[in-house]
Order: structure tokens, then C-alpha cells, then sequence
């Protein structure tokens, strides 16, 4: 049953994808740390930035780690994703401090002028796990428990680029600067 899975996984990856997870596993080893550096590096290089479960069974096969071990590491630092990622990724900061100083506000405005789904339904979950990509995949919408920037509050992230004390119309400003090429 196991060649089974193997072949599953094998066949359904593309020989460009199982190259490069090939050559991760060949430069991280047997060193500490080397599962989240090869998923780290089959991400970077994934177009739309997330682990196939593909990707997933095929790590865990070749390394010989538990598949549960390997989706367990996946779901648990938040720098992974398992879903496609948008071109461009904003990252409105739920801490307390960017809370208190108008993050919930941010977010339903991005939400709603960006026509990404009714987040509200979740208000009582953990806000701070959300991420929703618009269907074109442009933006990715994620939130964050806390960026660490707390006198800068409220802290938005895009594209890997943190601005501080945000308001509406900064935000706003970004995407639109996105929206027409900028990234």
C-alpha cells in the first residue's frame, strides 16, 4: 500500500517539481531543521507560493518522515501555506495594540473593497489564522496575532514590506498602486 501512495504522489508531480524537492533534500541532509528548510525551499519556488499535498506526500516519502510529521510542520509555523497564494499578500496585524487602534477596521474595509468573501462569519474563531485570496488570485488577505511593532500600531504588511500607523486611506493607496501594476 505504501509504493501505492509513493506512486500516487510521484505520478501527480510534475518532473520539474519532484527535481527541485529532490535537490532540497539532497542540500538540507540529515542536519537539524532540514524538513522545514526543504519545505521552505519547495514553497519559494512554487508560483503561487504554497505545499501541494502532492508536494507534502512526495517530501515524506523521500526523507522517510511521517507524512503526519511532515503536514504537522506544515500547519504549524505560519510561514507555510496549503492554499494558493495570491501575487500580492497583505497582512493586517491582529495584536492587541493595532486591535485597539483600528486593525478590525482595516481588515472589513480591505475585505470588502478587494470583494473577498464574508470573513464576519468567523469574528469569534481566531482572527488571527484568517487568509483569504481574491478569486483572480491578485491578493491574498492574511492576518497575523502580531508583527512585534506594537508602537508602530496599527501595522499592515505588504508584500513583505511593513508600514506603520495605517489608516484607510494609506491602505487603500497601496492597493490601488498594486492594482495598477506597482508590486
Amino acid at each position: 500500500m505504501a509504493n501505492a501512495t509513493h506512486d500516487v504522489a510521484r505520478e501527480s508531480l510534475e518532473d520539474q517539481e519532484r527535481l527541485l524537492i529532490d535537490q532540497a533534500i539532497a542540500k538540507n541532509g540529515n542536519q537539524p531543521g532540514a524538513l522545514l528548510g526543504i519545505l521552505e525551499t519547495v514553497q519559494s519556488a512554487n508560483a503561487h507560493k504554497f505545499l501541494s499535498m502532492e508536494a507534502l506526500r512526495y517530501i515524506a516519502e523521500e526523507t522517510g518522515v511521517p507524512p503526519a510529521r511532515v503536514y504537522s510542520a506544515a500547519t504549524f509555523f505560519a510561514l507555510f501555506n496549503l492554499e494558493p497564494q495570491g501575487d500580492n499578500v497583505i497582512c493586517v496585524c491582529r495584536g492587541t495594540a493595532c486591535h485597539t487602534r483600528g486593525s478590525r477596521d482595516l481588515l472589513d474595509k480591505l475585505c470588502l473593497d478587494l470583494g473577498v468573501g464574508d470573513h464576519e462569519a468567523d469574528e469569534n474563531s481566531e482572527a488571527d489564522k484568517m487568509a483569504l485570496t481574491t478569486p483572480d488570485r491578485r491578493f491574498t488577505i492574511r492576518t497575523v496575532a502580531c508583527f512585534g511593532q506594537c508602537a508602530l500600531a496599527p501595522v499592515v504588511e505588504v508584500n513583505h514590506h511593513i508600514l506603520s500607523h495605517v489608516n484607510e486611506r494609506t491602505l487603500q493607496r497601496e492597493v490601488k498602486s498594486l492594482t495598477q501594476g506597482r508590486k
